[in-house]
């Protein structure tokens, strides 16, 4: 399989699924809206282990100096930091690689291990795990069966920032009800969506990493600058704030 096919199948799985719900629908945009099917795109034993912040998993057609470019390192800090031989090129799918420099403390966080038994430790929110994509108020909550994210305000041209390490599955203005849209597929279980951008600053098929900014604030049918944030773990949609920092936005 290669990797532009996957990516207009993930592109079309995603149209797809907000086309399906959205058909005459005269909600909210951020209500009774799934943004992305459940199926992960490729067999992995992985499961639904989260990949911590610091590390991304290995997608197809992926190479070590592409990952390291991605996020601003150089090839062979990476292949050090993972243990691989310094001229190090090809890397398999589903690899989990340390993308961060390790720890001044010495403490190391480890990828998730490649075993089933890992995956009741990842069905639970883990709090702090995301980053807040944007500074400011929530102006709307995460209601179960009402609403599948949260609002958050800011103002016009404020940078919104990627929640965690991860890949671009969608990043257009396709789906109306959500404005400029870009969809972060982070895992086999996680992924995060930021609609309402006034810029899209990625596309479909980039490495993001945490904190990077990937679009702009824009202004709603109502003129609030906000964006709308969302959360779903195995195809669900799940309350934002309980992955996030409790120190607010």
């Amino acid at each position: 399989m290669t990797r532009q096919w996957q990516i207009a199948g993930s592109r079309f799985l995603i149209v797809a699924a907000f086309g399906v719900v959205l058909g005459g629908c005269t909600t909210m945009p951020w209500e009774s809206t799934p943004f992305y099917s459940s199926t992960p795109s490729r067999p992995t034993t992985l499961g639904n282990v989260p990949v911590p912040a610091g590390f991304y998993r290995v997608n197809p057609g992926d190479t070590l100096p592409g990952i390291a470019s991605a996020f601003g390192r150089r090839p062979q800090d990476l292949a050090t930091w993972n243990g691989l031989a310094p001229n190090t090129t090809a890397v398999g799918p589903g690899q989990v690689l340390r993308v961060a420099p390790p720890m001044a403390s010495g403490s190391v966080v480890t990828p998730p291990a490649n075993v089933a038994g890992a995956n009741a430790a990842a069905a639970v929110p883990q709090q702090g795990v995301l980053l807040w994509p944007l500074r400011g108020p929530v102006l709307k909550g995460f209601a179960p069966g009402k609403s599948n994210g949260i609002v958050i305000g800011g103002r016009a041209g404020d940078p919104v920032k990627a929640a965690a390490t991860g890949r671009v599955v969608y990043a257009g203005s396709g789906i109306e009800a959500y404005g400029p849209l870009i969809i972060i597929k982070h895992d086999d279980s996680l992924i995060t969506a930021y609609g309402q951008n006034s810029t899209l600053l990625v596309k479909e098929g980039d490495a993001v990493a945490q904190g990077q900014t990937i679009g702009e604030v824009g202004v709603d049918s109502r003129g609030v600058a906000s964006i709308q944030f969302e959360v779903r773990q195995n195809g669900q949609p799940v309350d934002p704030l309980a992955w996030l920092p409790k120190s607010g936005g």
